[in-house]
């Protein structure tokens, strides 16, 4: 397989991914409202255990290697499962106490964070054009949800900087992958990342207050919209840069207004439409970019 097929392949992972992770706020909506309410560090926990045992299932059936798979993994496959857990939990515990939008706004600076700690760890050098594009794709986030941008009490400020660890745990997550991920087979720490984040919520989730149908619900959410495509971005890190990753990786942020509006007839807002065009105008032109930098260089 060539570099270029490698990389497309990588790009159309890395499109899958954010795709998968967008379904949660449709899929959300249809969870009893009971839960809903009161019940976030239990669809976490719900939502780890399932992520963990598709996982599991793909190494045990697929693999058909799963104690060798997790011993390969190593050190680097307990930190990259750690910064996993990080990122499972640090998004629904913001959620309950400060607002989607302070959430969200957050979560876009880890393009940033990625960028900066590859260039200072990785020595990689970080092209204009992506400086640009992480520029432009956070003035967009922040333009679609700068509406509802309120920090109304401390408990708020505090949601933001328990936010502030997923953005911060996943560019040392997209540093370790790419670090140790060409060697070494990194899937199995998200079987990791699913259990360790699982363990940590199932005190604070008891007593469980999902019905039958909520956990067939956070099923397809553990296995589709948090297992599977964890394990894309894995296959897809080891042919695209870790600042492409995280440009991509917002892609989700920009697919959830548009889930929202298909499944649940929630009308996007003209703030949301623009923002939502600057960011994947910002994608689009740095892909473009990169595609005809490294045509030219063959």
């Amino acid at each position: 397989m060539t570099a270029y097929t490698s990389h497309r392949r990588a790009l159309i992972l890395m499109i899958i991914a954010p795709l998968l992770w967008s379904i949660a706020g449709v899929v959300t909506r249809n969870l009893t409202p009971e839960l809903q309410a009161h019940g976030r560090f239990e669809i976490t926990f719900w939502r780890s255990v399932f992520a963990a045992i598709f996982v599991c299932g793909y190494l045990v059936l697929v693999r058909r290697d799963f104690i060798g798979a997790l011993t390969r993994a190593g050190t680097a496959g307990l930190l990259s499962g750690c910064m996993w857990a990080i990122m499972f939990i640090c998004f629904m515990l913001a959620l309950t106490l400060t607002s989607t939008a302070n959430t969200l706004i957050v979560l876009a600076i880890a393009p940033l964070l990625t960028a900066v700690l590859a260039w200072a760890v990785l020595k990689s050098a970080i092209p204009l054009r992506t400086w640009l594009a992480i520029a432009t794709a956070m003035a967009g986030i922040i333009w679609m949800f700068a509406g509802g941008l309120r920090i109304e009490s401390p408990s708020s400020l505090l949601g933001m900087l328990i936010a502030f660890g997923a953005p911060l745990a996943s560019a040392i997550n997209f540093f370790v992958l790419k670090r140790r991920g060409q060697s070494v087979d990194l899937i199995p720490a998200v079987f990791l990342g699913g259990v360790i984040s699982a363990a940590l919520m199932l005190p604070f989730a008891v007593p469980f207050l999902a019905q039958p149908l909520d956990v067939l619900l956070l099923a397809v959410l553990g296995f589709f919209q948090l297992g599977l495509p964890c394990m894309l971005l894995v296959m897809a890190a080891r042919h695209l840069s870790a600042t492409e990753l995280s440009l991509l990786a917002l892609l989700e942020v920009l697919l959830g207004p548009l889930w929202a509006w298909l499944g649940a007839g929630e009308v996007p807002s003209g703030t949301t439409v623009f923002g939502g065009a600057l960011v994947l105008g910002a994608l689009v032109l740095n892909e473009l970019a990169a595609a005809r930098q490294r045509s030219a260089s063959a």
